[in-house]
């Protein structure tokens, strides 16, 4: 799995772990909510649930925890900027043309 997907699913599963605290419930109360098994549970928070998580799963997960889906898949730039900074310089500009690094004075 690449590392870019593998920071995703862990920066999702911390945020259900995160929420899950705030509401004071413990790990099989939300799995139960969530009709998914405690191991699931725990492997989504650690970001271990196989190469991906349902959106079907993530939506039972956010319902059982009472928030909007959005929480869990919406992500700032400090979180974003994790996903490219595990990365070689060289990984990064092969996802861009060279145009994209030409000065605007070159124009």
């Amino acid at each position: 799995m690449e590392i870019q997907k593998q920071i995703l699913l862990k920066q999702i599963g911390a945020k259900i772990a995160y929420y899950r605290t705030l509401r004071d419930m413990k790990q099989s109360e939300l799995a139960r909510r969530a009709r998914i098994s405690r191991s699931a549970l725990s492997r989504i928070e650690r970001g271990k649930y196989n190469d991906n998580v349902s959106v079907v799963i993530l939506s039972d997960i956010a319902e059982a925890l009472q928030i909007d889906i959005a929480l869990l898949v919406t992500f700032n730039d400090t979180e974003k900027q994790m996903w490219w900074s595990t990365l070689p310089p060289e990984s990064i500009e092969d996802n861009y043309d060279e145009e994209d690094f030409q000065d605007e004075s070159d124009n």
